[in-house]
């Protein structure tokens, strides 16, 4: 069930792609400024000037089956991805289902419009399946399929870990003055929703899971604005909803 309430604002950047499915959100969209829809049946948000934007994405509109104008896929490895709109007992969410993927191989999906340096992104995934690799999380600052940040929460090894991917190399990033680390160890994630969190604010990063702060990073490598989306490797299954962006 969604339980976001949709408030008007837009990104000084960008446009981006907003659903707005239950009671609450329906009947704020009615003040919106700016608003027009496509074929899709996605909802423009115009630029605006406000501050303290959130920008919500429950997929809830999307059409089933397909990946929806507005988001790309890419991979890297030898393999494929199939990102697309499924139904989930009733809820519709963004998910990775290709399932033949070597273990070294990754998935991405990010949205075409949204170009941004600083944010708040807050997610909910389910690992579904996946013998080499379950779980994911988001990208950030993302360039092209080889550079990029990345964090993701992975069930087979109930842990967080935030890497960097340049040129095509995968490096994990120590939290901050801890020297060498591998992301931290969670609570077993299972087979259920968790939630997770992306705080960015210039070259630092703060990562929490269900509610819980876990660690941060801090890194230069990539300091200006890009896309952002989601990730997974190798032939993770994995389902994303309720994705909020906070500027």
């Amino acid at each position: 069930m969604k339980k976001f309430i949709f408030t008007s604002v837009a990104t000084l950047l960008v446009f981006a792609c907003v659903n707005a499915s239950s009671p609450e959100r329906k009947a704020n969209s009615k003040q919106l400024t700016n608003v027009s829809s496509n074929k899709n049946e996605q909802t423009q948000l115009s630029a605006s000037e406000k501050t303290g934007s959130e920008i919500v994405f429950d997929f809830e509109k999307y059409a089933v089956n397909k990946l929806s104008k507005g988001w790309s896929q890419y991979y890297s490895g030898s393999g494929g991805t199939d990102w697309k709109i499924t139904d989930d007992g009733g809820n519709k969410v963004l998910a990775q289902l290709y399932s033949s993927n070597p273990s070294g191989h990754f998935n991405m999906v990010v949205n075409d419009s949204i170009i941004i340096k600083d944010m708040e992104l807050t997610v909910r995934l389910k690992g579904v399946a996946g013998k080499h690799d379950q779980g994911g999380g988001f990208v950030w600052r993302f360039i092209d399929k080889n550079n990029y940040y990345l964090v993701r929460a992975n069930p087979l090894e109930d842990n967080v870990v935030l890497y960097k991917v340049e040129n095509g190399n995968r490096t994990d990033l120590p939290e901050v003055g801890k020297g060498k680390t591998y992301g931290v160890d969670v609570d077993k994630l299972g087979s259920g929703w968790n939630t997770l969190k992306l705080l960015v604010k210039g070259d630092l990063f703060t990562v929490s899971l269900n509610g819980k702060e876990l660690f941060k990073v801090q890194d230069t490598t990539f300091p200006n604005a890009g896309k952002i989306g989601f990730w997974t490797k190798a032939d993770a299954q994995t389902y994303f909803d309720d994705f909020i962006i906070k500027k």
